[in-house]
Parts: C-alpha cells; sequence; structure tokens
C-alpha cells in the first residue's frame, strides 16, 4: 500500500467508478477517432485542433494556448501543427507585439475541412454518447462533469 499522509484513499467503489469512467472515455475517443480516420483521414487530435481554432477569435490563438486547450504537450502540439500547416489547414505568424511569440491560424481550407469533418464527428458524438443515455442521465452527466472540471471543487 503507498503512504498516505493525511490524504485517503479511494474506497473500493470509488476506484470502480473511476475505473469505468477510464474505460468509458477510452473506448469512446477509440471509436470516435475510427470514425474520423475512416471517414476523414483526420485523427481526433487534429479535429480538436481545428475546433479550437474556429472558436478562438479570428481563428487564431497562440501556440501556448493552443496546447492547454487541447491537452497536449507543446512538443505535440508543434509536430500536429506542423503536419497541420504542411496540409494547408493551419498556418503560423509571428505574434503581435511579441517577437517571440507564435500564433497558430485557421485557414479558409482548414475551416471547410472541419465543416465536413464535423458531420462524421457529431454524428458518432450522437450515436455513442449522448443516444446511449437519457435526458437526465445526461443533465446530471453534465453537471457532474462541470463541476469536476472546475478550477475549484
Amino acid at each position: 500500500m503507498p503512504e498516505t499522509g493525511s490524504a485517503r484513499l479511494p474506497t473500493r467503489t470509488e476506484l470502480g467508478v473511476w475505473r469505468s469512467f477510464l474505460r468509458a472515455h477510452a473506448r469512446l475517443t477509440r471509436i470516435l477517432e475510427a470514425e474520423l480516420i475512416a471517414g476523414q483521414r483526420l485523427s481526433l487530435a487534429a479535429y480538436d485542433v481545428l475546433v479550437q481554432l474556429a472558436e478562438a477569435p479570428q481563428y487564431r490563438l497562440r501556440m501556448t494556448e493552443l496546447a492547454d486547450a487541447v491537452l497536449l504537450s507543446r512538443s505535440g502540439v508543434t509536430r500536429l501543427v506542423d503536419r497541420l500547416e504542411r496540409a494547408g489547414l493551419v498556418l503560423r505568424e509571428r505574434a503581435d507585439g511579441d517577437g517571440r511569440g507564435v500564433v497558430a491560424v485557421l485557414t479558409s481550407q482548414g475551416l471547410e475541412r472541419l465543416r465536413v469533418a464535423s458531420g462524421t464527428h457529431l454524428t458518432g458524438v450522437a450515436r455513442h454518447f449522448a443516444e446511449p443515455l437519457d435526458h437526465a442521465e445526461l443533465e446530471a452527466f453534465g453537471r457532474m462533469c462541470e463541476r469536476l472540471g472546475a478550477d475549484e471543487p
């Protein structure tokens, strides 16, 4: 058993729920990724980058902000943006007023690619995530995720 100090360990039930959550997340991520790759030749991480840029003001984010938004390491985002840039979906520019800062910018081609890929992805989200749950379950799950994802629990 690990040293616990004053912190408590999860109960058997809590640990079981945690593992169920991880399995569900992994399963859904694998399915959604496979559908995007098969239908759009686009990874889930690349789709996420395009979404984050599409939702950002002027379709642009600093690379550090993008890394935080998509939960990838900075080097992982750099490599992914390299690939998206080669595909013409994203470009890089120097940040205004900061010679060292770099921003990723969504191109019109990237926006169109996202529009098309969204049909595949959102259909998958509805089928694999939303449809198995009833309305009350979705609302309760949403509230729980909001609480767990908040900066202050």
